[in-house]
């Protein structure tokens, strides 16, 4: 079956702008343009859309999608599958938010008692949620699926004072590379304290710290744009600063 903008809008609930602005930007162009001078899409462009929809839904931006889709090695059942595991992710995640709000109103009115660590759940989930959506693919090519899984699993089982704990501890990292950059000296003592205290931050979510490891993390920061602009929004060049500094900490910088 064939649509017009405005029959394809109606159907998928979007706005016929919106159709317009993505065939501009080349991520989801008409099969055709009828003798009219109206776009046509078929049956081809109606699942493509229905593609961006779902990662739209999933937060990616229409750049990131638009890489994703037009890739030659895109596959569309792969990515349907890769849908289906997000969403149902999602939803847990919701469930978890729901039933930690309907608890949180049995405890207040006084007819259960809600542990410290139950109201911070739902929480907990939707960071490890988080990071999946931003990092989720690389370090999972990176270190694979089982310690990937091992370490959501343990933040998720975190008590809120070891999550207070690795929260302080993050940004004891922080200010303390910041005052370590300004040496200049990654081998200096602020900046091995940067690398040591960062060992520790790691060490909470792996289930067994190697120097091998914790020097290919630091060494993917800059790699990485994104892991990059975590470090390099508080100082230009922090990441590779501690990158390096965790280089010679590891006794990897040979």
């Amino acid at each position: 079956m064939e649509y017009t903008v405005k029959r394809l809008s109606s159907l998928a609930g979007v706005s016929p702008r919106t159709l317009r602005y993505y065939d501009e930007i080349g991520i989801l162009k008409p099969a055709r343009i009828n003798s009219s001078g109206y776009r046509i899409y078929g049956p081809r462009e109606v699942d493509k859309l229905q593609q961006i929809l779902f990662y739209r839904e999933l937060g990616l931006s229409l750049d990131e999608i638009k890489e994703i889709i037009t890739s030659p090695s895109f596959d569309a059942i792969k990515a349907l599958r890769e849908h289906k595991e997000k969403l149902l992710a999602k939803r847990e995640q919701l469930e978890l938010l729901i039933a930690n709000v309907d608890k949180t109103i049995d405890s207040r009115e006084g007819r259960i008692t809600m542990s410290d660590k139950e109201k911070f759940a739902g929480f907990k989930q939707k960071l490890v949620e988080e990071n999946e959506k931003k990092y989720g693919k690389e370090i999972r090519e990176k270190y694979g699926d089982e310690a990937v899984d091992r370490s959501n699993k343990i933040l998720k089982g975190m008590t809120q004072e070891q999550y207070e704990e690795v929260t302080k501890l993050e940004k004891e990292i922080i200010e303390t590379l910041l005052k370590a950059f300004k040496t200049e000296d990654p081998a200096g003592e602020l900046a091995q304290k940067a690398a040591d205290l960062h060992r520790q931050w790691l060490s909470f979510f792996w289930g067994q710290y190697t120097k091998e490891a914790h020097a290919g993390v630091a060494q993917m920061y800059v790699d990485d744009e994104r892991f990059t602009a975590y470090y390099d929004k508080h100082q230009p060049g922090l990441a590779a600063f501690l990158r390096d500094a965790v280089l010679i900490y590891t006794g990897t910088n040979k």
